[in-house]
């Protein structure tokens, strides 16, 4: 990998982590595109500890009241009941099926599931996904001439059920073009949350797989050097960390008022792009894998 080549796909990976439109899949169809290798799944993970930095730095005060009360909870039985103990139990619980499924199906996500056709189906379906429950959410809000506005939930309604399905959502994203934050968040609209309650659980729930993902793939790296280049993909990460902090601060103010809708949009109109592209022979389903 060239250190071109890092800086595009750190500046694609900062740009689309927390967007919901999969950085995998864009990551995937960029090297596509442009005639490079498959950055890979390791690229991905490594990569993605720099857009889980910007989190961690964004919402710092929130992880450190979590973290601090949830050990001060388990010696302190008084503090048990407390909110940020709670959401420290819930992301323990949330992150379980994506270690499990992460494990349990790691051949398939370095392997088949990056054939373009899954990606540009992926795009689609949960594109319409996206929509439905975006429908959802502004039909409670805005209510109408016979419907009454819909009070949504807020997370301190996040019960241990509902961690479990947004994690869920979540283990979706191992394959490319389902988007991280495009499938838990969708989760929680659907469980009927609010946009900001969706989106603010589903960055705090990526920060333990995403570092967990990034810290099993450097030590596959460590005992495999020869499979990656370490000054680019390190310079890749600490752009993505940059461009990705602008992100989240944008997209956080912007889910407040703004729709999905332009999300969902893209999404399908990519997918189909996609499929008319393998269709006709321009790009092949494999494009910039090993060896094609």
């Amino acid at each position: 990998m060239s250190w071109f080549e890092s800086l595009i796909l750190g500046l694609v990976q900062g740009l689309t982590e927390f967007l919901p439109i999969s950085s995998s899949a864009h990551l995937r169809l960029t090297a596509a595109f442009a005639g490079w290798h498959d950055p890979g799944a390791a690229f991905t993970a490594i990569t993605q500890i720099g857009t889980e930095a910007a989190v961690l730095i964004y919402f710092r005060k929130d992880i450190a009241r979590i973290v601090s009360t949830w050990f001060r909870s388990l010696y302190t039985k008084a503090l048990r009941s407390d909110q940020d103990a709670k959401m420290g139990w819930l992301v323990i619980v949330g992150s379980i099926p994506i270690g499990v499924l992460g494990l349990v199906f790691k051949d398939a996500i370095v392997g088949p599931a990056r054939d373009l056709r899954l990606t540009a189906t992926t795009l689609i379906v949960m594109g319409i996904v996206l929509g439905i429950a975006d429908r959802m959410a502004a039909r409670d809000e805005e209510g109408g001439r016979h419907r009454a506005i819909r009070e949504r939930k807020t997370l301190k309604e996040l019960g241990v059920k509902d961690g479990l399905v947004f994690g869920l959502c979540q283990a979706m994203a191992l394959i490319p073009g389902v988007s991280r934050s495009g499938a838990t968040i969708s989760g929680g609209l659907l469980l009927g949350f609010t946009r900001e309650a969706a989106a603010r659980y589903s960055f705090l729930l990526a920060i333990p797989a995403v570092l967990a993902s990034g810290a099993f793939e450097i030590k596959d790296v460590a005992e495999n050097p020869g499979h990656i280049s370490w000054g680019p993909t390190i310079f890749a990460t600490v752009i993505a960390f940059f461009v990705g902090y602008a992100v989240i601060a944008w997209f956080m103010k912007f889910i407040t008022t703004k729709s999905f809708m332009p999300f969902v949009i893209y999404r399908i109109a990519l997918g189909i792009l996609l499929f008319a592209l393998i269709g006709t022979d321009v790009l092949s389903p494999h494009a910039g894998e090993s060896g094609s």
